[in-house]
């Protein structure tokens, strides 16, 4: 029976074919793991999306013109609710990563059937489902302040989940070369952070003085925030097909070196 049992599980799998179960299963454990602390994983960032708003429109909101015709709260939920997005999808898939390595429990995922495709599809799908939940929750809090209604949905799905994959692949990639919850915090506070905050989330590039308004157009941040405010308000400080091709790009490179980290199990096995 143990050789039998030992022969299932080892022998090679067919090309093409995929552990739909395993797949599965392995996904629903990445958003059961956030889910069951929702109050730190998905409302406490809507909390802190909320204070922005409440700071930036209700506070000091009365003296902000109109930013290209969009009144200026209708002009900032769409950047908080990416924000949200991006950090909170890098935040899933590399925390996952370092926690299993740290406490020494990637033999859960890495000995069953499942190959590295599997393994990339079931954490960075995890990362961009809380990452879509966050601006969910973000979106419906922001309701009372800011008309939110989108108005080129292709946009808003297309920078929103491109955002989302992003940020979990690189997650991916930041969770496993990180060695303690220190290195993350290197990627996140000097890294994410302030590509997000200088990337037009809280005003249009455009007021900005040269150079660097200029340098702005090569933060990848700029293009998918932009793109994302497009789909909601119609308005855009870059040319849009610019911002499709370059996260289409990134993504794909980030792909790329997602899997083959996974598939060496570099830092993973050892």
């Amino acid at each position: 029976m143990s050789n039998h049992l030992e022969t299932e599980i080892t022998k090679p799998r067919e090309f093409g074919a995929v552990n739909w179960l395993g797949l599965w299963t392995l996904y629903k454990k990445e958003v059961r793991r956030f889910m069951k602390v929702v109050f730190q994983t998905v409302l406490a960032p809507v909390a802190t999306t909320l204070l922005f708003m409440l700071v930036f429109v209700v506070a000091i909101g009365s003296s902000r013109p109109a930013i290209n015709g969009v009144d200026f709260p209708d002009f900032l939920a769409p950047g908080l609710m990416l924000m949200g997005i991006l950090n909170n999808a890098f935040a899933n898939s590399s925390s996952t990563l370092l926690v299993s390595k740290v406490q020494g429990n990637t033999v859960d995922f890495l000995m069953p059937p499942l190959s590295a495709a599997e393994l990339f599809i079931a954490f960075v799908g995890g990362a961009i489902t809380r990452g879509i939940l966050v601006a969910g929750a973000t979106a419906l809090t922001l309701l009372p302040f800011a008309s939110i209604l989108p108005t080129h949905i292709w946009a808003v799905l297309y920078f929103g989940l491109g955002a989302a994959a992003m940020l979990g692949m690189v997650g991916v990639i930041g969770g496993i070369w990180a060695e303690k919850f220190d290195h993350l915090s290197v990627v996140s506070n000097f890294i994410i952070m302030p590509l997000t905050f200088l990337s037009g989330t809280f005003y249009s590039v455009e007021m900005l003085p040269e150079p660097i308004r200029t340098i702005s157009h090569f933060n990848p941040f700029f293009y998918m925030i932009d793109g994302f405010r497009y789909g909601f308000t119609g308005t855009a400080d870059s040319q849009l097909w610019i911002g499709v091709v370059l996260v289409a790009a990134i993504n794909i490179v980030l792909a790329v070196i997602s899997y083959g980290v996974l598939r060496a199990g570099w830092r993973l096995k050892s």
